[in-house]
């Protein structure tokens, strides 16, 4: 009987030649001149999946795009865990920040990745971590391993806020049962120091419009007599923060989780140097809210952050115009209790409120989700746990995440299932940004990792 680590050594120029495949199509789902290679996307997953060892694959439609569903049972007695993942990317925007194009993967070697990384858009975001579970299937079913039922369900709208998700999992709940879900979808702290996910921030996603004039003015014959919607935009951008770096919105903080010292100071153990961070990024200080360190202000603190904001001639040479419209796109990551569609209805309407009378503003909803955490004395947890011990030698570190993934929620109110966030990616990674990567070595230990916690989910369950 192979061990994973000789099935490992033994397929990996094909593990990765598969990934390098996957990662050349641009599956952008913000974008509906891909639609296509979306559902080319689709299509190719079902094949690995079917390749892998699964019984019954089948590409499930929805409003959007669709839903790939697999499923191994081999006893309906044995407990069920339940993969989730994306096959969905971001666009590569801006493309002239890549030293590579973001379709055409390329390996390279890095200080933090020697073995080697692979460049591309969905590297790490989430087709190389989602395709790790496709491969350990792939172990586990050609060697014998498998220990108890598996079910896939990788959806296509994840960077886009999973709308359709949501509608598959609560009208196909019988599908879709499970004793525990495993996502691939975050990182962990370091290579030599693994960590298990156990908190994801929520989020409230909007998009603001700020109109004064009926049409483009000549600068010069109207600059002082109307309002400027980019002036006015930035102005009230720059009220949502007081000089603590506080969210200003009233009924903000209401329900915020606020952690005790001792839970603080158990966060504070996890190894974590300001220097090499801020080194990394090439900046010369932090910045945040006052009162919590780097590690709590992107974990367990909620934020606002404009995402982009545009407006006028942004061409080139210049064009002496004051704008009729300028707009934003802002986020704001939300922690446990706090509820995103609340939390949108207060930004709305402080927003609107702050406006003066010579600008219209529309606020206009976009997607959110609700924040999560997990249970670390959960037998899911346990097994995780057991999982990195055994690949890693060491026991690894629960951490909570400053990212979204906003669908989790809906999964325990619709299925009654914990989440268990396996990550293998690294804060160095690049996700949503240029130049996105995912190492070689964490790749293949994700695939060497994810058999064990099959093995000892189920001898915890007995």
């Amino acid at each position: 009987m192979q061990t994973i680590q000789s099935y490992i050594n033994e397929n990996k120029d094909r593990f990765l030649n598969e990934l390098i495949e996957l990662l050349k199509i641009p599956s952008i789902s913000a974008d509906s001149a891909y639609k296509n290679d979306v559902l080319k996307t689709a299509e190719i997953i079902k094949t690995s999946l079917e390749n892998a060892g699964c019984d019954h694959v089948e590409i499930c439609e929805t409003d959007g795009y669709p839903i790939v569903y697999g499923e191994k049972i081999i006893n309906k007695d044995l407990p069920t865990v339940l993969v989730y993942g994306h096959y969905d990317v971001q666009p590569p925007d801006p493309l002239d920040l890549w030293n590579s194009p973001p379709f055409e993967p390329v390996i390279q070697k890095t200080e933090l990745h020697p073995d080697g990384a692979i460049f591309a858009r969905g590297a790490c975001d989430d087709k190389g971590q989602m395709y790790m579970h496709v491969k350990a299937l792939e172990y586990m079913t050609k060697n014998d391993e498998l220990p108890c039922n598996v079910k896939f369900m990788i959806e296509g709208e994840e960077e886009v806020g999973s709308e359709n998700l949501g509608i598959f999992v609560t009208n196909n709940r019988e599908k879709l049962e499970n004793d525990v879900i495993l996502i691939s979808d975050t990182g962990m702290i370091a290579k030599d120091v693994p960590s298990i996910t156990t908190g994801l921030r929520g989020l409230s996603y909007v998009e603001v419009e700020v109109t004064g004039p009926n049409r483009d003015l000549h600068s010069g014959l109207y600059g002082g007599a109307v309002a400027n919607p980019i002036n006015v935009l930035t102005k009230m951008i720059a009220t949502l923060h007081d000089d603590n770096n506080h969210i200003t919105i009233p009924g903000f903080y209401d329900n915020v989780e606020h952690l005790s010292e001792s839970e603080r100071a158990e966060m504070a153990k996890a190894p974590f140097s300001l220097d090499s961070y801020k080194k990394a990024l090439d900046i010369d200080a932090v910045y945040g809210e006052k009162g919590y360190t780097t590690n709590e202000r992107n974990s367990i603190r909620p934020t606002l952050d404009v995402n982009g904001i545009w407006g006028g001639y942004i061409g080139e040479g210049a064009k002496t115009v004051i704008a009729s419209k300028a707009y934003a796109k802002i986020s704001m990551r939300l922690v446990p209790h706090q509820d995103w569609e609340e939390i949108t209805e207060l930004f709305k309407s402080h927003f609107e409120s702050i406006a003066p009378d010579a600008v219209k503003v529309k606020v206009t909803p976009h997607h959110g989700g609700q924040g999560y955490v997990t249970p670390i004395d959960s037998i899911g947890y346990k097994a995780a746990s057991k999982a990195y011990e055994q690949t890693f030698g060491k026991v690894p570190i629960p951490q909570r995440s400053g990212g979204s993934i906003p669908i989790v929620s809906l999964f325990e109110k619709e299925l009654n299932s914990k989440t268990i966030l396996m990550g293998f990616g690294l804060d160095s990674d690049a996700i949503h940004s240029p130049n996105e990567h995912f190492g070689i070595w964490n790749y293949l230990k994700g695939i060497e990792t994810i058999p064990w916690f099959y093995k000892y989910f189920t001898e915890l369950k007995k």
